[in-house]
């Protein structure tokens, strides 16, 4: 796998899944931050996640890979070289608790393995993207299914709120946020994760 520096998510950037959870529509992006030991590939193989802290939600995402530092002015398609799917696992019980006490968003998405993510492939610029929906199949079954020109907050508006409140060099990897369809994952359940009709990755779940 890529080495990978920091991993930025951004939360809520559908307005269809905000809706789904009962949130609000944020009117900046929502960042928040995962440990690099979240990661795990989607190579086929099994993922154990944690089994005995309540509900544990899918999320799938693009993901940009961000090649050189960032500098006022550049572009989406000069500082990211290589995109990915991904999947921001949620302790959903545990999130839904924290929240009401306004406690930090860590426990429920940053625990081991809660960010699985398959190869990177070269990036065709973020119009091409556009061109195809990225899915998630859960047992073969169309779960979630979603376009980043649905996204809230485009690609570049995400990458300079992030530089410019955070940093960005490279490195650095932005899971961009989930479309409608998020539910639970149980013992056994195969995940796949598909641009346009390829299989780019799938994992099998352990709890």
């Amino acid at each position: 796998m890529t080495e990978i520096r920091n991993i930025y998510c951004v939360g809520r950037n559908y307005r269809a899944h905000a809706a789904e959870l009962g949130n609000d529509v944020p009117d900046q992006p929502m960042i928040f931050t995962k440990p690099t030991h979240a990661l795990a590939e989607m190579s086929g193989g099994e993922l154990t996640l944690p089994g005995d802290q309540g509900e544990i939600h899918y999320e799938a995402e693009l993901v940009l890979h961000i090649a050189k530092p960032y500098h006022e002015g550049i572009r989406v398609d000069e500082i990211v070289d290589k995109y990915a799917l991904g999947i921001d696992f949620t302790l959903r019980d545990v999130q839904s608790v924290i929240k009401k006490k306004g406690q930090p968003w860590l426990p429920a998405k940053g625990f081991l393995k809660s960010a699985p993510i398959t190869a990177f492939r070269q990036f065709p610029g973020a119009s091409k993207l556009t061109e195809e929906n990225f899915q998630l199949r859960k047992n073969g079954q169309v779960v979630q299914n979603g376009n980043i020109s649905n996204m809230i907050f485009d690609l570049q508006t995400i990458i300079d709120y992030i530089a410019k409140h955070y940093g960005l060099g490279a490195g650095d990897i932005i899971y961009t946020g989930t479309p409608e369809g998020v539910g639970p994952v149980h013992k056994g359940d195969l995940l796949e994760l598909v641009w346009g009709e390829e299989v780019f990755g799938a994992v099998t779940v352990h709890l």
